[in-house]
């Protein structure tokens, strides 16, 4: 088994958190001078030209990031008009989040029922969150909550002016489920 390409993977589903040299170690099985060996095999393989990503210690963690000499590239992305533009599942993560902050990752997947990572990253990316310490859980998870920029976007001057859920309610039960903006048309033919 190529334990390299392990290593890589490993650090890909870890994302922001990162994995230490000991969680490494247990996880492969490895001696520490075994681990650091991959490490700095993976971490020369980034360092080419072709690759986008590099293998970073941050902390006391390992973590894959983007090369700093792309910034530019990342910039144009962020900064784009589709990109300004929020899909339907980044609002129902920022409400999440907005409602429930500060709060972990696994916590917003647990609400929204579907894994919200990569969603998060970009959400971190935009400006829209921010990360704003580690919860006592177990696994230390990183708490997210919004920013200024999200309450620029949406208009508010804090938190606060997010409606209330017993306003959210009652607006839906205002909804009249049968009724339609769409009418029956006259069946009967003009003759």
């Amino acid at each position: 088994m190529n334990l390299k390409g392990v290593l890589e993977g490993i650090l890909f589903v870890v994302g922001d958190d990162g994995a230490t040299l000991n969680e490494l170690m247990d996880i492969l099985g490895l001696k520490k001078e075994e681990v650091l060996n991959l490490i700095l095999e993976l971490k020369s393989d980034y360092e080419k030209e072709t690759r986008g990503i590099r293998l970073s210690i941050l902390g006391d963690a390992f973590k894959l990031t983007t090369k700093k000499e792309h910034k530019e590239y990342y910039t144009k992305l962020l900064e784009s008009d589709d990109a300004n533009t929020l899909s339907p599942s980044a609002i129902e993560t920022l409400a999440i989040i907005a409602y429930n902050e500060p709060i972990t990752r696994v916590q917003v997947d647990e609400i929204r029922g579907v894994g919200t990572a990569p969603m998060i990253r970009k959400l971190v990316a935009k400006g829209f969150l921010k990360e704003v310490g580690k919860s006592d859980l177990p696994g230390r998870p990183i708490l997210y909550q919004t920013t200024s920029e999200f309450l620029d976007y949406f208009n508010m001057e804090s938190i606060k002016d997010l409606p209330k859920i017993d306003e959210i309610k009652d607006v839906i039960d205002d909804i009249d489920l049968y009724e339609s903006k769409y009418t029956e048309e006259d069946d009967t033919e003009v003759i």
